[in-house]
């Protein structure tokens, strides 16, 4: 009799043996997918409050072709089930049942990015939204102010209050989510740029200090030149000068512009012409980077109130109105 209970304890210790390596093995096997002709991972969205087995339950329904129960015991011997986060994940090939736990319980969501270029405009930025990918359209038919009402910033025009930047999101996150976290970068660079302003400067408040610096955002062809430009319109404001700035024109134009600026356009007045109107315009005309905010409050000191494009994206700088008409001349019209 003793030694049939032996055998039977020896046989249930190789089983129980057996059972576990068994367990091992499959934590760390790759689990089989079920994929979709042209696909590459596997989608799964994890609802907020979802017990663990719920998420079991989701995970094959999402085209993972094992037992839930397996997944059902994994989650609880692991003491971990209650740890697992919701959000939206990828389940690529190769995937062990260990690793997809672990990506559960840290969060590792499936993330998508979008980027915001220096120098874009709104439009710009709305054509980049509507394009990202699942990134839920909840912008889609608002009107500008009405998106920025959405944003907590009511009567406020959009141009220039975004950061240019890349912006990651989760699967089906909402524009709007990251057109407040671009909103709220913009604030912080703008006002770190402000605080580290020349004593000297003309500009009298942060406003316009962004105005200016998508000005100068646009003029730029080489990083070289940015201070230097910011210099040119900095001493322009200070003698009172127009600042003669195409871009802002082209912006006050909007949709009329075709291209060509035509010497009529510089000479039809708007409260974007900086030909016919001194001072800064009443917005910003494009989103500045950080360089282009340090340079509008800290401009390179130059005499220069001139500036030409020599065609290589560098300018050519000149302090009297001579010197600049020899330097279009030579630059411009190639004489």
């Amino acid at each position: 009799m003793r030694r049939v209970f032996t055998s039977l304890l020896v046989l249930l210790f190789v089983a129980a043996l057996l059972v576990f390596g068994a367990g091992l093995w499959w934590l760390h096997e790759p689990l089989p997918l079920k994929l979709q002709p042209g696909s590459q991972v596997l989608d799964l969205e994890i609802e907020p409050g979802s017990r663990a087995d719920a998420v079991a339950e989701a995970i094959v329904t999402s085209g993972v072709d094992v037992p839930v129960s397996f997944l059902q015991l994994w989650f609880r011997v692991s003491g971990q089930a209650r740890q697992i986060k919701a959000g939206s994940y990828e389940i690529l090939p190769g995937t062990t049942p260990r690793r997809l736990l672990s990506m559960l319980v840290r969060g590792e969501e499936a993330l998508k990015s979008v980027t915001f270029v220096e120098g874009w405009n709104f439009s710009q930025v709305r054509a980049a939204l509507q394009k990202a990918e699942q990134l839920a359209p909840d912008t889609q038919g608002l009107s500008a102010e009405a998106i920025m009402e959405k944003l907590g910033r009511p009567g406020v025009h959009p141009e220039g209050r975004f950061f240019p930047d890349t912006y990651t999101y989760a699967k089906g996150a909402s524009d709007l989510a990251v057109l407040k976290r671009a909103a709220r970068a913009m604030d912080k660079r703008a006002e770190a740029a402000w605080a580290l302003r020349s004593p000297d400067t003309p500009l009298k408040t942060p406003e316009q200090a962004l105005i200016l610096a998508s000005i100068v955002e646009k003029e730029t062809g080489k990083p070289a030149d940015r201070a230097q430009i910011a210099g040119v319109f900095t001493n322009r404001l200070r003698a009172g000068m127009p600042l003669q700035t195409d871009p802002t024109v082209i912006y006050g134009m909007g949709d009329r512009f075709d291209g060509n600026l035509r010497k009529r356009d510089l000479q039809t007045d708007s409260a974007y012409n900086t030909y016919t109107r001194t001072g800064l315009p009443p917005t910003p005309i494009a989103m500045p980077g950080k360089a282009a905010l340090l340079a509008a409050v800290q401009p390179a000191p130059t005499k220069a109130l001139y500036f030409v494009a020599r065609g290589d994206g560098t300018s050519q700088f000149s302090s009297n109105l001579d010197d600049h008409n020899r330097a279009v001349n030579k630059y411009q019209r190639g004489q």
